[in-house]
């Protein structure tokens, strides 16, 4: 079964779950509630965490069935991501998902992943990954500043680090960290003496970002030692894609509310959504969007089917999203005039989270980067596949 419009084709079941977020979104993830979680930097309740996580099953969408998930494609939690990116709700989903579901899948460690992924899946824990140095960046050539050490059968880690989503209060940390092997995948589990926490002061006040500093905290090593970077590699691929769908919703939100907005308020005795400087402002957003949600679930489909273009679609729908987020937060803002210059509307949070979010799982220059490499790299094997032989070929 398919429900057609004019621009997608969906199965059903997409429909279905997006239907089921938005009527959570609306009934948990309202403006006052995003608030009052932002400016107390508190963690989002366990109970509404619960009805995300296990009567939702949106943490464990594309977990395997045997690991207790539900076994669906990307394109299914792309769509959860989006919904809830219209309410900007600080929920531990991204990096329970992206981040500690997604490292602990990657690492290629069979009892890591069965012994801590169906807890992540219903909801018990939450997880994160910490993988960046002080500016938020992630260079695989560049040494972690968190060092392990073997002790007995087991490690310590010693180290700090930084822009660690939801670090202050996940309660599983995976952490990238140094050993005479090469950078490796670590897991320290629950409260722990000597991991201290630090909460750190960010643009974006929905989306809680730490800095865990570990001294002499025991830890398991997760996957093969020294083999962190394609782990993680793989790991922000499908992070960027999550990501790009949430900022598509936030994108949207933004669209809307000023759209409304154009429709009711007057100026000159006409609505100033019949003005053409607000009417191609709105179409203008409305492109990038579209442009960007078509990108992002066909990035989204390719990691479902493992597709060697994952990797390049990925860096694409990042791109793509960031820059309709961008665009839609900033317009959004100038639609509403002078309303919407204030502290009281929401319309500074989602600008906000669009700035901040540009950055995260690599900025813009990254992606060009990642899409250039791949554009050059079809190009050679191309021309090399064209090529005519040595003996054919004219002297």
């Amino acid at each position: 079964m398919t429900t057609t419009t004019a621009d997608y084709t969906w199965p059903s079941e997409l429909a279905e779950l997006r239907d089921v977020v938005a009527a959570f979104r609306e009934r948990h993830a309202g403006e006052a509630a995003v608030r009052t979680l932002a400016e107390t930097n508190t963690p989002l309740d366990s109970r509404t965490w619960q009805i995300m996580a296990e009567q939702l099953g949106l943490a464990g969408l594309t977990v395997p069935e045997e690991l207790g998930g539900a076994g669906a494609g990307y394109e299914f939690l792309a769509v959860a991501m989006e919904e809830l990116g219209k309410s900007l709700l600080p929920s531990p989903l991204l990096a329970t998902t992206a981040l500690a579901i997604g490292t602990l899948m990657q690492a290629g460690d069979a009892s890591a992943r069965e012994r801590l992924v169906p807890a992540l899946a219903a909801g018990q824990i939450t997880g994160t990954l910490g993988y960046t140095g002080a500016d938020g960046h992630w260079d695989p050539a560049r040494k972690p500043q968190v060092r392990a050490t073997r002790n007995g059968d087991g490690w310590r880690l010693d180290g700090t680090v930084h822009h660690v989503l939801d670090g202050a209060s996940a309660d599983l940390v995976l952490v990238v960290a140094d050993t005479d092997e090469g950078p490796s995948v670590f897991a320290a589990e629950g409260p722990l003496p000597g991991l201290v926490r630090s909460p750190m002061a960010t643009l974006d006040g929905t989306r809680s970002q730490a800095r865990p500093d570990f001294h002499d905290v025991p830890a398991a090593a997760v996957g093969v030692l020294g083999a962190a970077a394609p782990t993680v590699e793989a790991v922000l691929t499908r992070a960027a894609v999550l990501l790009a769908a949430e900022q598509v919703g936030g994108a949207q939100y933004c669209l809307d509310t000023a759209v409304a907005y154009a429709g009711t308020r007057t100026q000159f005795g006409r609505a100033i959504g019949s003005y053409q400087a607000i009417k191609h402002k709105c179409v203008d957003m409305y492109l990038e969007i579209e442009s960007a949600r078509a990108a992002v679930y066909y990035a989204a489909s390719c990691l479902t089917v493992n597709s060697a273009d994952a990797e390049p679609a990925a860096s694409i729908a990042k791109t793509l999203a960031s820059a309709a987020f961008d665009r839609a937060s900033a317009d959004s803002i100038q639609i509403h005039g002078g309303i919407g210059f204030t502290w009281e509307h929401p319309a500074h949070l989602y600008f906000r989270r669009a700035i901040s979010t540009r950055a995260l799982f690599g900025d813009p220059r990254r992606h060009h980067e990642v899409v250039a490499a791949s554009l050059l790299d079809r190009t050679t094997r191309s021309d090399a596949s064209t090529s005519p032989p040595e003996s054919r070929r004219v002297q």
